[in-house]
């Protein structure tokens, strides 16, 4: 079993028909057809939402996205058209609210690779590929690899796993050329922020994005370059050979696989909430990685 622990009631709005409560947004559809995305502070692990809340994340991932959607402007445009709260909606709103163009979604969920963790490293170990991308021998946990590599993903429910499937499979459900400019903006995109990730102390393991068509315009969406969605490590304590510190959910998935949570992440029970001193060290985790790669103090 997965899902959510107890999942909310999602807000009502005058004018504003809710769509979706998915594990951190909530979607809503305005009357002119504009979709509006607010992001809770909701928390996943383990393809279960958690019962416990981390302060200020939906507004830290909110305030990152937009940041990093000024610095690819140049590469894909992005779906926000306003971060204005919809008048009606509640004042916790403000700064987790983005009002977007509807997009045609691309199917898949579109992940670069640039350093071997993860399912990856599952995969590399069983056969040394990734997402039947062929890898050299002799790569470790945390070992960067000779050249980032595409490996889509599949889109699953909330609950379910998304299943990793070869690009020629994506090719084969969306036709070769979307699929190919999928593939290619999806590295150019993680390229950029790579770099700009390693210039301010970070190392960009991966991340992952979702893309949609408006006037047959290929169009980035969602959130972007969040700790949710990308595996951010401290460069200085990058060592190949083991787990790597990190600025995402792991910190969290570590104490639930723990005993000390004394929860089985294998098992149909639903996962206990989180002690105090974890939900403030997780909130503690967004605010640095916001500051170090925004170069600006949260407020």
């Amino acid at each position: 079993m997965s899902g959510f622990v107890t999942k909310p009631e999602p807000v009502q709005v005058p004018g504003l028909e809710h769509l979706h409560t998915g594990k951190v947004r909530d979607l809503y559809r305005a009357a002119n057809g504009d979709l509006v995305m607010v992001a809770s502070d909701r928390t996943s692990a383990f393809d279960w939402v958690l019962p416990n809340e981390i302060p200020d994340k939906g507004r830290i991932l909110t305030q990152l996205s937009l940041w990093w959607f000024e610095r690819i402007a140049d590469i894909v445009p992005n779906h926000v058209i306003s971060t204005e709260v919809p008048a009606g909606a509640p004042a916790d709103w403000k700064g987790r609210t983005l009002i977007c163009r509807a997009l045609e979604m691309a199917p898949v969920e579109c992940v670069a690779r640039g350093y071997l963790t993860g399912s990856g490293l599952k995969e590399y170990r069983a056969d040394r590929t990734v997402c039947g991308i062929a890898l050299p021998e002799g790569l470790e946990d945390g070992s960067e690899l000779p050249a980032p590599i595409y490996t889509p993903a599949l889109k699953a429910e909330v609950g379910e796993h998304d299943e990793n499937v070869p690009y020629e499979e994506t090719a084969r459900r969306l036709g070769a050329e979307l699929a190919t400019t999928l593939r290619q903006t999806t590295l150019a995109v993680y390229g950029r922020a790579r770099d700009i990730a390693r210039e301010r102390g970070i190392i960009l393991a991966d991340t992952k994005f979702e893309f949609g068509l408006l006037d047959g315009e290929l169009v980035i969406g969602d959130e972007v370059l969040t700790p949710d969605s990308s595996r951010f490590w401290p460069a200085d304590q990058w060592e190949p050979g083991r787990a790597q510190p990190s600025f995402d959910k792991q910190f969290i998935r570590d104490w639930l696989a723990s005993p000390e949570s004394g929860w089985d992440p294998s098992g149909e029970l639903p996962p206990p909430a989180l002690p105090a001193e974890i939900v403030a060290a997780s909130r503690a985790k967004y605010i640095e990685a916001y500051e170090r790669l925004t170069g600006t103090a949260w407020q």
